[in-house]
């Protein structure tokens, strides 16, 4: 059996206004949008090299709760937590998506690396970890290759 990551799917709500967000904050682009009468939903694939994220944005979607906007408390709920994306220099990364206006949750220096922690312009987090690419990886997350 084999499969493969496709994307992330993000609610939100006001789908215009996440577009701009992540085409100004994190360089992605719209690669389509469309409408889905069952739900009833609007959705945009947005997509910065192979990493595609859905945007959803359907009418009446409750907001984010309180625990689910700091990474440690939301880690106390079940279900999906965030996307994760790798950077090679995790301080450097953060001083240009602040000078774009991302919300930083928090920042911290490990002993293997360092993570990041941004909210969106809808308070959904998103991590950004120093790692190399996966092509260059083996063993454990973020464990170097030979």
């Amino acid at each position: 059996m084999e499969f493969w990551h496709h994307h992330i799917g993000i609610s939100v709500p006001d789908l215009d206004a996440s577009i701009e967000w992540y085409q100004r904050v994190l360089g992605f682009q719209l690669a389509r949008r469309l409408r889905i009468e069952s739900i009833p939903a609007e959705y945009a694939m947005v997509k910065n090299g192979p990493m595609h994220i859905e945007l959803i944005c359907a009418p009446g979607a409750k907001p984010l709760p309180a625990e689910r906007l700091e990474p440690d408390s939301d880690a106390r709920t079940l279900g999906n937590k965030h996307g994760a994306f790798g950077v090679e220099n995790v301080p450097a990364f953060v001083e240009e998506i602040k000078r774009r206006g991302a919300d930083i949750v928090w920042v911290k220096i490990f002993p293997k690396g360092a993570s990041c922690f941004v909210r969106d312009n809808a308070g959904n987090l998103l991590e950004f970890m120093q790692a190399p690419r996966f092509e260059e990886r083996v063993g454990d997350i973020g464990a170097p290759a030979p």
